[in-house]
């Protein structure tokens, strides 16, 4: 039945794009862990594109866009069954028989995208195959299940490759261009020949020329720059140029006119830093104010480029920001090329809290020089800032880095295959990195999908108890307490909010008993109960009722930050209350 559905779609792609059936076909295409706005085929879709406005692939092809996800119905059964790869050569066949299929190649995908070519080879005698990404980028020699390869970027390369394919021409090889496991008559190193990047100026819009579609992801991953000022060493940009390459703002313009046009809910923006240059920034903040009130934008930011004149121009958008820490410890961060003014940090996070932007960090646990205590203190340092998200993620060695080629000499041991984890370092043992993981999914469960931000610290402080250390108690409790499934699950980060919250209370109430805090337990449960539901009301819309003890208006005022204050100051008494939207977002009030 899915596959009925997949040749609906590609004839009403078809339609849109008039494609020439009498043509060979070339299919841009890849695997996605979902299909959101953060995961679309973006890379693949700046192929696409770069083929559809080629001369000489327009005239001899007809180019076409397509995606797998893993929650396609079947994906699933496939990955169980040990047929990825077979599901993956079926739903690309759906839309036709391809002469050529580029391959964008990633860390989470890699496996599966070479059973697939794999597939299809076999399927079709005499497909090409072509891949590249940041995996193949990292060695284009080693996956042997393309014809081609690419290092780096492709929008020159791939429609050189076609071009020479077309015209039947022997030769070297455009650059950048491999055939994984030759030697191409030079010695195999790490170290490879990019291809020639883009200039970025000219590069077709996959948005503006209609090769992607906003309402399939339910937004927009939205391209400004490429490349980085910086050299963190775990970093795909750490080998790069250490320079950024600007999206043209007449570009930038016409694409936030399109995403109006769609009435785009939310685009994730692509500039890993995107406040580097103030004024740039300025501007476009400045562009979405006017042209896409409306639509939410996601950020990633360096803290130490915030200023007060920034911070509110972030908040005249409906956005959020999310800021790389990746670990609270100057010394730590050494070891990967990157810097942290602790005092400074602290300072402009202030900011972001003063004008009330929405923010979040990462971190990063079993880098180099790092320890499970120092990744607990890490979480102490970045949960004392109010971020209204912490994400945290076990250390990647990824091949291509500078990381990868100093990692033995740093202590780090991981595993060769993707995703490439830390395994263990000479001050992070095996047990600590299972320790850390679990940590890490207790604080995304607890803080993170249980919306903790607005009431955390107060409920933390009378408890007497490190952040770090109360989301490890969280994990225990969790396990000792029947949960059907564990907090690594990934069924467990689909629950409804108001069940979390009750997870949330329950585990308060446990803790508040064993410090000998009853007395408190009332205006913690209802500083708690009424955030929660304020936050569905303005995630859903809908409206809550719920009962509390104290009036809403003394739960929601400053007082209630120090709960023992509250609690001894505030008059009880029994309240219906009723959450609603106002102009102004989610509002409650008595009745």
């Amino acid at each position: 039945m899915e596959y009925i559905i997949l040749q609906a779609e590609w004839t009403q792609y078809d339609k849109k794009n008039k494609l020439d059936k009498m043509k060979p076909l070339i299919i841009c295409t890849t695997v996605l862990i979902e299909k959101s706005p953060q995961a679309l085929p973006l890379g693949a879709a700046c192929i696409a594109s770069a083929l559809k406005h080629d001369d000489v692939t327009a005239e001899n092809y007809s180019v076409m866009l397509t995606s797998i996800t893993a929650e396609d119905t079947g994906y699933a059964d496939a990955c169980n069954s040990g047929t990825t790869g077979s599901f993956i050569a079926a739903a690309i066949l759906a839309s036709g028989k391809p002469a050529i299929v580029c391959f964008s190649v990633y860390v989470w995908n890699r496996i599966v995208l070479e059973q697939a070519a794999g597939e299809l080879k076999r399927r079709i005698p005499g497909l090409v195959c072509i891949a590249g990404g940041p995996e193949i980028t990292a060695d284009p020699f080693s996956s042997e299940a393309f014809d081609y390869t690419i290092a780096g970027e492709g929008e020159v390369a791939v429609p050189g490759l076609v071009a020479r394919l077309a015209s039947g021409a022997a030769g070297s090889l455009p650059p950048g261009v491999y055939i994984p496991g030759k030697e191409n008559g030079v010695a195999r190193t790490l170290t490879f020949v990019h291809a020639p990047a883009p200039d970025i100026g000219k590069t077709a819009s996959p948005w503006l020329d209609g090769t992607i579609d906003p309402s399939r992801y339910g937004g927009a991953l939205w391209e400004l720059a490429r490349g980085c000022p910086f050299k963190c060493s775990y970093c795909y940009e750490s080998k790069g140029e250490k320079k950024v390459r600007y999206f043209p703002m007449e570009r930038i313009e016409q694409e936030l006119d399109f995403f109006a046009q769609k009435k785009v809910p939310q685009v994730f923006v692509l500039d890993p830093t995107y406040n580097a240059d103030k004024k740039r920034a300025l501007r476009i903040l400045r562009l979405i104010a006017e042209k896409t009130p409306d639509t939410f934008f996601y950020f990633e930011c360096r803290a130490e480029f915030i200023d007060k004149e920034m911070a509110k121009a972030f908040t005249a958008i409906p956005c959020a920001l999310q800021i790389g820490l990746q670990s609270a410890h100057e010394d730590v961060l050494e070891k990967v090329h990157r810097t942290l003014n602790k005092k400074l940090f602290v300072k402009n996070i202030g900011i972001l809290n003063e004008t009330g932007a929405v923010f979040g960090f990462d971190l990063i646990y079993g880098l180099p020089g790092d320890s499970l205590t120092g990744f607990r203190e890490s979480i102490d340092f970045a949960v004392s800032l109010y971020p209204n998200n912490l994400e945290t993620f076990c250390l990647s060695v990824l091949p291509g880095t500078d990381l990868y080629d100093n990692a033995e000499n740093l202590g780090l041991v991981w595993d060769k295959n993707p995703p490439y984890h830390v395994l263990h370092t000479d001050k992070f043992s095996e047990t600590d990195i299972a320790r850390a993981e679990k940590l890490s999914c207790s604080c995304s469960f607890f803080y993170n999908q249980g919306r903790a931000v607005p009431w955390f610290n107060s409920v933390l402080y009378p408890l007497r108890t490190r952040a770090s250390a109360f989301f490890a108690d969280f994990a225990a409790w969790w396990d000792v307490t029947g949960h059907v499934r564990t907090l690594e699950d990934e069924n467990s980060r689909c629950l409804p909010h108001g069940q979390i919250e009750q997870s949330q209370l329950d585990f308060v109430k446990a803790k508040y008993m064993e410090k000998n805090l009853a007395a408190l337990l009332p205006a913690a449960e209802d500083i708690i109960r009424l955030n929660g539901a304020l936050s569905r009301t303005q995630a859903d819309g809908i409206t809550q009722t719920l009962r509390t003890r104290y009036h809403p208006d003394d739960i929601m005022s400053e007082y209630a930050t120090d709960i023992g204050y509250f609690a001894k100051n505030a008059k009880k008494h029994p309240y219906t209350v009723q959450t609603f939207m106002s102009n102004h977002g989610a509002d409650w009030k008595t009745i």
